[in-house]
């Protein structure tokens, strides 16, 4: 089970809690641990990202991603959470919550990516699943949409262990790498049953 608790005065945005990992925003005191974990982990995420800009790793790149998730934060149009190890506080990945459209929509779209190192060893799907009740019970939206690439066997068997609903194919759907590719379009919805457990 997640615990969400109110961020300290230190703290920007939500901080969920489970016996493997917890999630918080990302904060500039985080660029070495994230910088460091993105270039050893460059190969491995580069075919399932959108295309990396020359300067993907420096501080400022990161200082402009700070700025741009806590104005999305702000404005409830997205959530970025960094994703550790609960135990060794390592950082292992992180997860968006973006395109928060409410109206008669009420969905938002997630995002996901692992380091090499932490890579199917059930991080995420602890991640992913602790990200759920705060998106339903919190920000109180009715479905959570995810997209894969056809050929990311992982990622698609990591939804479906959390409860997501394949729901079709969607044609050069993402600018992956510099490719417009087809995409496997997920989603699981508010009154879907909640898979429980934290691990892979």
């Amino acid at each position: 089970m997640a615990l969400l608790r109110a961020a300290t005065p230190g703290d920007f945005g939500p901080v969920l809690e489970t016996d493997r990992v917890l999630l918080r925003a990302p904060q500039m005191s985080d660029y070495p641990a994230w910088a460091e974990l993105r270039a050893a982990s460059q190969d491995f995420l580069v075919p399932w990202e959108p295309l990396w800009a020359p300067d993907e790793l420096s501080r400022a790149s990161f200082r402009r991603r700070i700025r741009h998730y806590l104005r999305d934060m702000r404005e409830d149009m997205g959530y970025a959470l960094f994703v550790y190890d609960a135990r060794s506080t390592d950082l292992v990945g992180g997860i968006t919550l973006c395109n928060v459209r409410r109206g008669v929509t009420q969905s938002c779209t997630l995002g996901y990516w692992v380091g090499e190192a932490y890579a199917r060893q059930g991080y995420m799907t602890a991640a992913v699943r602790a990200v759920v009740p705060f998106v339903f019970d919190s920000l109180e939206l009715h479905r959570l949409e995810a997209a894969c690439l056809p050929t990311n066997t992982a990622s698609m068997r990591l939804l479906e262990r959390v409860g997501f609903k394949k729901e079709g194919l969607a044609r050069r759907y993402l600018r992956i790498n510099g490719d417009w590719r087809d995409h496997v379009l997920y989603a699981l919805l508010e009154s879907d049953p909640r898979v429980p457990g934290n691990g892979g």
